[in-house]
Order: structure tokens, then C-alpha cells, then sequence
């Protein structure tokens, strides 16, 4: 039963066709071939002589080759390869061949194939009728003319015809079988990826993992700022809801103007999902020059200070900073309460310094290293413009600090 499954069973017949498509490629070189060998023996009939029919797949044979060292064979054989052959997808490359050597190896997959293809189609063509012919030889006295092609059987001997034609189907199969197999064995390894296809393979993992990390920092910017001030203010107007009815409009008017802007923000980095457009990345969000904005809708008393010209700030590092005040004022909403921030922003030509401090919450005895995750993610955003962040308590204050390059990393 296993060998009758590995002879006949589904990823033998798929191979098998996957032959059969070999020899159809071959044929067009096979022509060529043929014309060459032809004009070399002075117009011989190359296909009344096996000999020279074998000359004529010869010369197809490094023909082929040599057509497929372009970069578009790769794809193709692979595509082939993967539908019918039955190997793990994951062994075959993606993509054109885009080194030398990924090209050798390509061309030499498609000389195996065509040439093993040429080779099973003939006789898949050629065997079965004769097989056939054979099997009913002792049962019609007609086919015993020997000018049909099959071989004399005479007396006794016709007995054999039947089981040779039966060896002969069996051979058919057991050679089809073997041809697929060996496509298959050598597939990982000729069609394989080369050190440098995993090489960019993993570069472009890198890429979007690195995309995927700043859509994150973005949408937990953005929006995590957000709820915190909506829930400051929300929870400000619930206690003086029937005391106080104008500061209670206030609250909602500054809630409606958060969630509005964020709304639009967060479209804005959708959009950036859509379109996975890096110059788009720069503009996306605004910078230092909105933080003013951003302070009125915190919910917070904050006391900024700027010095120098923050316009000057190029727009995707005022973007960023932008980020690391948002994500500090979150800071401090969640962990701070209501106390009062003290930010300053100093720009003095070459760098940019940004000061975040809030006094600590009487029952923070032990802060975390590090924070959370939007920690982590203003750490990440000065590393990519080139310098560094850090926050943490000190003098009773929790202060965050961050500094980098003017003009960004470079």
C-alpha cells in the first residue's frame, strides 16, 4: 500500500504533471536544437534518427540554460514548483533572483526540469500505446504484423508479450515516480534563498516591524493622551457637577475639543497605515509650535517655558517632540493627579531639550524603573533622532528629561 502511494498517490501524479509541464518548455529549445543540428549535418531529417534527436535535446539542453539566468525564471519555477512538487513553500525563495548565484542555481533547476520533463513526456507519449498493444498481442493475430513496429512474438513466446507490456507500464510509473522525487529533493536547494535573499527577507521584517513599533507609539500618543485628559476632566466636572455649572461646561467643551482633535489625529496615522508612506510619516501629527493647543486641553496647570525659535525645528523631529511632551502629560495625568507640571523646551541651535517635572503623589513611596510602556516609547523616539531620555524621581519631583539632535539622527 505505501508503495502504491508513492508511485500513484497524489503528490506522485503532481509531480508527474509537473514533468509533463518540463517537456512542454522543452520544446521550443527542442526546435532550436533541432534547426542547429539540422543545418550542421547539411539538412538531415533529425527527426527520422534518434541519434540526431538526441543531439537536437543536447543542444536544447544549455539553450535553456542560458535563458533562464534572467531574473523572472525564479518566480515562475517556483510557483510551478510549490503547486506540484511537494515540498514546504517555506524552502523556496520569493521573488526574481536578484544575485549571480541565485541566477546560476535558477537556471540550473530549469535545465533539471525540462530536461527530466523532456525525457518522462516521451515516454508517457510513447509507452502506454505500446504497452497496450503488447498486453492484447495474444488475444488479436493482426497485431503479430511486423510491420506495425512490435516486436515477433512467435509460439510459445506470445505468452510474454502481456507481461512485458505490463513491466513496461510499471517501468513508466516507477521512472515518473523517481523523476519527481529528484525534483523534489533538489528544489530547497536550487530554488532555495540565497544568504542574501534572507538577508533582505530579514531586513524587510525589520522595516515593518519598525513601522508597525511607530504606528503603535503613535496611536498610544495620541490616544492615550487623550483619554487621560478626558477622564481628568470628566472626573473634575462629576464633583462639582451642582456646584459649579460653569466650570462643568468648560470641562465638557475641552473633552469635545480633545476627542475632536483626536479623532483627526488618529485618522492621520490610519492613514499612514493605508499607505505606508514614509515622507507622509513626517508630516503626520503636529509639532512644537501646536504645543500651545496641546497644554489648554490637558486638564493640567502647566507652566511651559521655550526658549529659542521652535520653528526652526525641522518638522519631523518637532513631530517627535511634540510626541515626547504629549506622552510626559499623560505621564503625569495617570500617575501625578492634578498636580502641576513645570515643562520647559530650550532650542539652542544644535539641540533640542525638553524638561518635564511634577511633584510625585504623596503615596508613590517606589517608582519603576523605566515606566511602562510610554516610557519605553519616548526613550525609542529620542534614540531615533539621535539622543537619548530619561525619567525618574528625584528631589521629590518625577522629572523626564530628553535630548537630541536639532536636525535628528544622521
Amino acid at each position: 500500500m505505501i508503495i502504491a502511494t508513492r508511485l500513484l498517490g497524489r503528490t506522485a501524479r503532481l509531480r508527474w504533471v509537473h514533468l509533463v509541464l518540463g517537456g512542454a518548455a522543452l520544446m521550443p529549445y527542442f526546435l532550436l536544437g533541432a534547426v542547429i543540428v539540422g543545418a550542421v549535418t547539411g539538412g538531415a531529417n533529425v527527426y527520422g534518427s534518434l541519434p540526431l534527436q538526441l543531439a537536437a535535446f543536447a543542444c536544447a539542453l544549455p539553450i535553456a540554460a542560458v535563458s533562464a539566468l534572467f531574473p523572472i525564471a525564479r518566480p515562475l519555477s517556483v510557483a510551478a514548483a510549490r503547486a506540484l512538487c511537494g515540498v514546504d513553500p517555506a524552502a523556496l525563495a520569493d521573488g526574481p533572483a536578484g544575485s549571480r548565484a541565485a541566477r546560476v542555481r535558477t537556471a540550473g533547476w530549469f535545465t533539471l526540469h525540462i530536461g527530466l520533463g523532456g525525457v518522462i513526456s516521451g515516454m508517457t507519449l510513447a509507452l502506454p500505446p505500446f504497452a497496450v498493444a503488447l498486453i492484447a498481442l495474444p488475444f488479436f493475430a493482426a497485431l503479430r504484423d511486423s510491420r506495425l513496429g512490435i516486436p515477433a512474438f512467435d509460439g510459445w513466446t506470445v505468452l510474454l508479450a502481456a507481461p512485458a507490456g505490463l513491466v513496461s507500464l510499471l517501468a513508466l510509473v516507477c521512472c515518473a515516480a523517481g523523476g519527481g522525487a529528484l525534483l523534489a529533493r533538489w528544489a530547497p536547494r536550487l530554488l532555495g534563498p540565497t544568504p542574501a535573499d534572507r538577508l533582505a527577507a530579514a531586513e524587510q521584517r525589520a522595516a515593518e516591524l519598525a513601522v508597525r513599533n511607530r504606528l503603535a507609539r503613535e496611536l498610544h500618543d495620541s490616544v492615550g493622551h487623550a483619554l487621560s485628559a478626558v477622564t481628568l476632566q470628566a472626573g473634575a466636572a462629576r464633583r462639582v457637577f451642582d456646584r459649579d455649572p460653569a466650570f462643568v461646561r468648560e470641562a465638557l467643551a475641552a473633552i469635545e475639543e480633545t476627542t475632536r482633535r483626536t479623532v483627526g489625529e488618529l485618522d492621520a496615522v490610519l492613514g499612514l497605515l493605508r499607505q505606508g508612506d514614509d515622507e507622509a510619516a513626517g508630516g503626520a501629527g503636529p509639532g512644537l509650535t501646536g504645543l500651545d493647543g496641546l497644554l489648554s486641553r490637558t486638564g493640567l496647570k502647566v507652566s511651559y517655558t521655550a526658549d529659542g525659535d521652535l520653528a526652526a525645528v525641522p518638522e519631523l523631529v518637532s513631530r517627535e517632540a511634540y510626541r515626547i511632551v504629549q506622552e510626559g502629560l499623560s505621564n503625569a495625568l495617570r500617575h501625578g493627579g492634578a498636580a502641576p507640571v513645570a515643562l520647559r523646551i530650550a532650542v539652542d541651535g544644535e539641540e533640542v531639550e525638553i524638561v518635564m517635572e511634577n511633584p510625585l503623589p504623596d503615596t508613590a513611596q517606589v517608582v519603576r524603573p523605566g515606566g511602562g510602556r510610554g516610557l519605553l516609547g519616548i526613550a525609542e523616539r529620542a534614540a531615533l533622532l539621535g539622543g537619548r531620555a530619561q525619567a525618574g524621581p528625584e528631589d521629590g519631583l518625577w522629572r523626564l528629561t530628553a535630548r537630541f539632535p536639532v536636525g535628528g539622527a544622521r
